[in-house]
């Protein structure tokens, strides 16, 4: 009979979990996570199919990225912090990993002592915890000082693979032979970065000693299609690609007046939209897009960023502004997404159908931008530098080719037969006895 995983890093002292806590009716659960809308929205939905399956969920995240949650009656909480200020701090440093690690580094001394305090006394009680994003390593403290399971979670892959090198490493062709070393070296930089923040954290609010090496053994689940990612098959039984967590009833979503009117007017428009993305020559970039896209429809979702008011003054009536909308309802009634590679976003994009043109900033978005231009629905990634008319007409032509917009559908059919939410759910209750 199964009682859960057993967690092998002798280090933790950890065992599994006893029958009485993994056979009665509902779990109790703790989900965690630090970031953009991109990582809390797709942890949100879990927990809601997880609700639904008769589990008692909290989910601790950034202030910012609560709204879906909370739209959608979750039990929630915020964690210390503000993601708008911290990825601006974050992105000046640069998109080289060591460049990032400065900013994380920073991030991390200011926010680990809280997030440590609130999530232990967050999970008095529970069953187990979910752990991801930046505030992982909070949780996988936490969990060990509860004597409950753990489980991380994740939008972008972290196991290591010869499959593909690490999606935080600049996407260029390295030797199969090194991909799993390159895991190895980001995640040893990662917890190098954290390390003297949580172990001072564990120190003053659990009272307990420091961990001198990164966690193992964990099992991970992560919101990724295997039809946009197919599954290494050197991973682990117990790490798992779902599929997208996504909303189950994107279909419900009604436009506003404006935004139906804009959409009833003409064809399928093309979206352009960068997220949480900050800090680069709006003017200049969405300006080069927009006259690349001059006397076409355009959905502009300015983002974090704003727009520009010279742009705004001079914006025609082809173009509508968007604010804050779901990419699993809109999307489908687009032509093209224009974006930054968020693996939440990209997820989107494919699952709608339709094809990308991708502007990466930072961090794993060289990955999902190459990953789309290997699958051919993506033209080669676009760089806020380097925006000439010539190159950007040849990428627009290349997105809208029939063949392109062939493989995206085909893409979109594969991934619209996934139900990234039960499968976790399932994984989840699988890995925790229940299933």
């Amino acid at each position: 009979m199964h009682h859960g995983p057993v967690r092998r890093n002798p280090a933790t002292a950890w065992t599994p979990c006893t029958p009485l806590a993994c056979y009665t009716a509902g779990m109790k659960l703790l989900a965690l996570t630090y970031g953009t809308e991109g990582d809390t929205r797709p942890l949100a939905m879990l927990c809601r199919g997880l609700i639904e399956a008769g589990h008692d969920v909290t989910l601790l995240a950034e202030r910012r990225t609560l709204a879906g949650a909370q739209t959608h009656g979750l039990p929630c909480a915020a964690l210390e912090g503000d993601i708008h200020d911290d990825v601006v701090n974050l992105l000046s440093q640069g998109n080289s990993p060591w460049a990032a690690r400065r900013g994380l580094s920073c991030m991390a001394r200011r926010h680990t002592g809280s997030w440590m305090r609130q999530a232990d006394a967050a999970a008095a009680g529970c069953d187990a915890v979910l752990a991801g994003g930046l505030a992982a390593f909070v949780g996988m403290s936490v969990a060990e000082h509860r004597g409950v399971p753990l489980i991380g979670t994740g939008m972008i892959p972290l196991t290591p693979t010869r499959a593909f090198p690490s999606p935080f490493l600049p996407q260029v062709w390295t030797p199969a032979a090194l991909n799993r070393a390159s895991y190895r070296l980001v995640n040893q930089q990662v917890w190098h970065t954290f390390r003297a923040p949580i172990n001072a954290a564990r120190a003053t609010v659990l009272g307990r000693g420091p961990q001198r090496t990164p966690w193992r053994d964990v099992p991970m689940l992560y919101g990724i299609s295997p039809a946009l990612l197919p599954v290494p098959t050197d991973w682990p039984a117990d790490h798992r690609l779902c599929g997208q967590w996504r909303a189950p009833d994107a279909s419900a979503w009604e436009p506003d007046a404006a935004l139906q009117a804009f959409l009833e007017a003409g064809p399928p428009p093309v979206f352009v939209g960068f997220g949480s993305m900050t800090g680069f020559d709006r003017q200049a970039v969405l300006g080069a897009l927009l006259r690349m896209l001059a006397g076409q429809r355009v959905l502009l979702s300015p983002g974090w960023s704003g727009l520009p008011q010279p742009l705004a003054a001079t914006l025609p009536a082809t173009v509508h502004i968007v604010g804050a909308v779901p990419h699993e309802a809109l999307f489908p009634r687009c032509r093209l997404i224009i974006h930054h590679g968020g693996s939440g976003t990209t997820h989107s994009a494919c699952r709608a159908g339709v094809p990308s043109m991708v502007m990466p900033f930072a961090a794993d978005q060289f990955f999902w931008a190459r990953r789309l231009q290997r699958l051919g629905v993506a033209p080669a990634p676009l760089s806020p530098r380097r925006l000439h008319a010539s190159g950007l007409a040849a990428a627009l032509a290349m997105a809208d080719a029939p063949a392109t917009r062939a493989r995206a559908a085909t893409l979109g059919a594969a991934m619209a037969g996934e139900d990234g939410v039960a499968a976790g759910v399932a994984a989840i209750e699988a890995l925790l006895g229940r299933g």
